[in-house]
């Protein structure tokens, strides 16, 4: 099955996406791709912005009603979306009174929505045409039998995609809310690949997730980072793709647990698994947990590659806190690499959110010896008083905590 970058496959679908005046959207653009994610916490607004496009593609079948309107009051709204090759939907009006602006063929849309995985919905097009109707079929049948659990239909979702695949079924758009939910992380994972494959096929898919599973970092122009803002309402950063030179090294780097990163509102990157499996005790120290806090502590697999981790998360607007070893020898001095490496880390800092710990972490933890060292500082910082927490330690804890308050105050 390939997993291959979509981009290099034929165009088709949604091009560009504009949102005005529509629930907690009140200036919103972004442009996917054949495959898209939407990113971010709850009530961000990455439903709306499904519900903004199924609303520009079907104003008969999902018509705007009060509810639509921005919530700042009830003002004009503005829907309008760029289809590959050059034409373009336009939803302008307010609820009861809008037009619809664009060309008489539109793309068929699949919709599938989170609270409802029985209600696939056929929202525009033509029906007789480019699969659509095999696929609406394929999905009305897997979903119709009332399956008795949320799991079980959670499964007719992938079974629906593998029929649609096997049949080299082309020319829709797949809405999908969150296509990780009741699945376990093994078909989490599977069905990643199948909206791949389904995306490859000539379809486009847009879809809103908490997973890391559904998030591909080696195409980062692929996610769509949705943020709401109070005053602002809903917010879309759209990162630049990693380069050439990258990519290998972030496919290779990335698992699901560093991809976790995505998904946090800050993030510590720290050089080992010592740090990793210390730092959660810095932050019960000072009263507080990472995981409530959703801080994510992503151990980089080595000093060399926090340059990297960090200009995945300044890509992506994540707030991030490095920690590192100075690796300053006895002698006092910095050979000529690790002096490099520490500059450009410390350029790689935002706003000089670089902790050092100097010379190292077994002299800031008062540690000997480098054997059996994740084990020996878990064991010892578990039972460590909260007053003997080194102060880098605390201090890279203080910045973020801080940050991720920053961030769930927004």
């Amino acid at each position: 099955m390939s997993t291959g970058p979509i981009s290099e496959q034929p165009r088709f679908g949604i091009t560009e996406v504009v949102v005005k005046g529509f629930r907690s959207a009140r200036d919103v653009s972004f442009s996917p791709g054949q495959m898209c994610a939407l990113v971010g916490e709850a009530n961000a607004g990455k439903s709306n912005l499904l519900a903004a496009i199924r609303a520009v593609l079907d104003p008969a079948a999902a018509p705007l009603t009060a509810a639509d309107a921005a919530d700042d009051g009830g003002g004009p709204i503005t829907i309008r979306v760029r289809l590959a090759g050059g034409a373009e939907v336009a939803l302008e009006g307010s609820p009861g009174r809008h037009a619809i602006n664009g060309p008489e063929s539109l793309p068929p849309v699949l919709f599938l929505p989170a609270g409802a995985r029985a209600d696939a919905v056929l929202a525009a097009g033509n029906p007789e045409g480019a699969g659509a109707a095999p696929a609406l079929e394929i999905f009305r049948g897997a979903l119709a039998p009332d399956p008795p659990t949320s799991m079980a239909q959670a499964l007719t979702v992938i079974d629906a995609l593998e029929s649609c695949c096997s049949l080299g079924l082309s020319g829709l758009i797949l809405l999908i809310e969150e296509p990780e939910l009741y699945l376990r992380p093994q078909a989490q994972r599977y069905l990643y690949r199948l909206l791949r494959r389904f995306s490859l096929a000539g379809n486009q898919t847009i879809y809103s997730t908490h997973s890391s599973a559904f998030l591909n970092v080696v195409r980062l122009d692929e996610l769509i980072f949705v943020e709401r803002v109070s005053r602002a309402g809903t917010r879309a950063l759209q990162p630049e793709p990693v380069t050439p030179d990258d990519d290998f090294r972030v496919m290779t780097e990335f698992d699901a647990a560093r991809s976790e990163l995505f998904l946090a509102r800050a993030v510590v990157l720290v050089e080992g698994l010592t740090e990793k499996l210390v730092l959660p005790f810095v932050f019960a120290a000072l009263g507080h947990d990472v995981d409530r806090e959703a801080i994510s502590i992503i151990e980089c697999g080595g000093k060399p590659n926090l340059p990297l981790f960090a200009r995945i998360c300044r890509a992506t607007g994540i707030p991030y806190v490095i920690v590192h070893d100075s690796d300053r020898r006895a002698s006092g001095k910095l050979v000529a690499a690790e002096r490099a490496l520490n500059a450009l880390i410390a350029e790689s800092a935002a706003e000089g959110r670089a902790v050092v710990l100097d010379p190292d972490f077994e002299a800031v933890a008062g540690l000997a010896g480098h054997s059996r060292k994740p084990e020996r500082a878990w064991r010892e910082f578990a039972s460590r008083p909260s007053a003997e927490m080194p102060e880098p330690l605390v201090r890279a804890a203080e910045l973020a905590i801080a940050l991720a308050a920053r961030e769930g105050a927004r």
